[in-house]
């Protein structure tokens, strides 16, 4: 059964001061798609710190894991917002029908990489074309691995399963693996005592959004402050998060998920900040959780391209700009 984090220490704090703000405070509750860790830092720190609040939400973090699937509580009107992996699901809601939109986009970079051996002779994209195989699960290889055969070639008769354990990468020096920026590198240095070459798909032109915030058009016609504030306050939370003091949120995070590690932690932001995931491109010019319509539709051309998602939808209708873009919070970046 999947553990919850319940905001009320923290919005009681702020709440006390301003009884006109706590007279107005609205619950929410905003379900993350994995156990809790760095990456969804910066929700965690607009809990901590009070930002929610100060904008009239009470806000709970349902923390996702392996048995827990948090979009059908978001389309059954359970939780108010959702965190969403990339722009891929959201083009299948337009396909179904499903009034769901995203409403920001905490990353400006998906976070996948793929992994080399160095000194293998794999040391830049275009030379992984030459690698044995490439160790990817089955939602990788249906959706970004389909993109690198239609743009550039790759073989997917190499393709091999991955298992999340890294101990085939680890042996076969001429393998390819997938991973995230934030953890499976880690994973690699420790066990397989090396670092990695780390490929972030991004920087090759997989161009998606990542860890969205999703919503129901049903709670933007109805409670649009709700949202503002909620998309504002995570905007806030992030800059705080990765530039400010973010120890208590941080520990909210191992509270929730007690296999978290500190070093883990520190390894996951180091990495986000290396590579730009969260504040990046048009982040750097309108605020963390900035979208474009040109981003969007240029990933979604390469998917038709790669025949990941059908042609002909309206994708406008899985997203919206109307909360975003407004430079929120950039003035807490130190």
């Amino acid at each position: 059964m999947h553990r919850r984090f319940r905001s009320a220490v923290a919005a009681i704090a702020v709440l006390a001061l301003s009884p006109a703000v706590a007279h107005a405070a609205e619950k929410v509750v905003f379900a993350t798609n994995w156990l809790a860790q760095a990456e969804h830092g910066g929700y965690y720190q607009a809990v901590a710190d009070g930002t929610y609040a100060e904008c009239g939400l009470d806000v709970e973090i349902m923390q996702g894991g392996p048995q827990v699937s948090g979009r059908p509580l978001l389309l059954a009107g359970k939780i108010d917002f959702y965190m969403g992996g990339n722009m891929l699901q959201a083009f299948s809601a337009v396909e179904q029908d499903i009034p769901l939109r995203v409403v920001a986009a905490t990353f400006q970079k998906e976070p996948q990489v793929l992994m080399s051996h160095p000194g293998q002779g794999l040391d830049t994209w275009e030379s992984l074309k030459e690698a044995d195989q490439y160790i990817l699960g089955d939602e990788g290889f249906q959706s970004y691995f389909q993109w690198m055969i239609a743009e550039f070639g790759f073989d997917a008769a190499k393709r091999v399963p991955y298992t999340f354990n890294p101990a085939p990468f680890i042996a076969n020096p001429k393998s390819v693996q997938q991973g995230y920026v934030t953890s499976e590198p880690f994973a690699i240095e420790r066990e397989g005592g090396f670092e990695p070459n780390q490929f972030l798909l991004a920087d090759f032109g997989f161009t998606t959004y990542a860890t969205t915030i999703e919503t129901m058009q049903k709670t933007i016609d109805e409670r649009p402050e709700a949202v503002q504030c909620f998309v504002d306050g995570s905007a806030k939370g992030w800059y705080n998060y990765l530039y400010n003091d973010n120890a208590a949120a941080n520990e909210l995070i191992k509270a929730d998920n007690p296999d978290m590690t500190d070093e883990q932690i520190a390894f996951s932001i180091d990495q986000m900040k290396k590579f730009g995931i969260v504040d990046s491109g048009e982040a750097e010019e309108k605020g963390i959780g900035a979208m474009t319509d040109e981003k969007i539709a240029d990933f979604y051309a390469k998917m038709v391209n790669a025949k990941v998602v059908a042609d002909g939808l309206d994708i406008k209708k899985s997203y919206t700009l109307d909360f975003v873009n407004k430079g929120v919070g950039m003035d807490l970046k130190k």
